[in-house]
């Protein structure tokens, strides 16, 4: 028997394989898909603010540095009680000892260099304030200075209903996506099919911190004047399509 001969019984056999399964005799055909995004944002007015506040205290000693921290910190807080905050919404934020070193100044190029010798303490401790009522917020900041607060970290402004708005962006996005995805379709000649996924990223443009100088409100003597402006919430949305034509 030649070794090239295939008897008829296996040759069928070969061919009935080749037609079961297409993928054997040539490369598997490709589903046609598009992804396309999708974009939508909302505007929102901040209706809350976080004010972060401390008090730094100097003395020759940690200890008389505590005490005056914290005759200056309860003073502080009472102030802020004063002024409408509840309980709930005062929180201390941070607290801390350090060493402070002498500091001798270089003969070469006049800079300051540290000196390893221990010359006093500080005291940092501080305090974050959730503000529910901005109307109160610029005279609770002009109170908070004048009570002894010498460290304020900024303002940063909320909108409580975030997560209620950012939903109203995703559909903005979805609905911005889905009308690209019909115009594209029409243009090429083509027929949307079933979805294959869906995927989103969204986030919050927050306004950037405001720092307050304590000199500058000690000088005016009159409540800080405060602006919480807008903050824009936006929504990215990407959707792939099954193609028919």
């Amino acid at each position: 028997m030649s070794p090239s001969f295939r008897p008829l019984a296996t040759l069928m056999l070969a061919s009935f394989v080749a037609f079961a399964n297409p993928a054997w005799a040539s490369d598997e055909q490709q589903t046609a898909t598009m992804s396309l995004n999708g974009y939508g944002e909302v505007t929102a007015t901040p209706d809350m603010a976080m004010v972060t506040s401390g008090v730094v205290s100097q003395a020759d000693t940690a200890r008389d540095a505590l005490t005056a921290n914290t005759k200056a910190m309860t003073a502080l807080i009472d102030q802020i009680k004063k002024a409408g905050i509840e309980a709930r919404d005062i929180q201390t934020s941070g607290f801390s000892i350090s060493p402070r070193y002498a500091q001798k100044r270089l003969p070469k190029d006049g800079s300051w260099q540290e000196e390893r010798k221990i010359v006093g303490y500080q005291v940092n401790n501080g305090v974050s304030v959730r503000v529910r009522d901005l109307t109160g917020l610029g005279a609770l900041l002009d109170a908070m200075v004048s009570e002894g607060a010498n460290r304020i970290g900024g303002i940063n402004f909320i909108v409580s209903d975030a997560n209620k708005r950012l939903d109203e962006a995703r559909t903005a996005a979805v609905e911005d996506v889905q009308g690209k995805a019909k115009l594209y379709a029409e243009a090429a000649g083509v027929k949307l099919g079933r979805i294959l996924s869906i995927s989103e990223n969204s986030y919050g443009m927050r306004p950037q911190p405001m720092m307050m100088d304590r000199a500058k409100v000690m000088a005016e003597g009159a409540p800080v004047p405060v602006e919480a402006g807008e903050e824009t919430l936006r929504s990215e949305v990407t959707i792939t399509w099954e193609l028919k034509n």
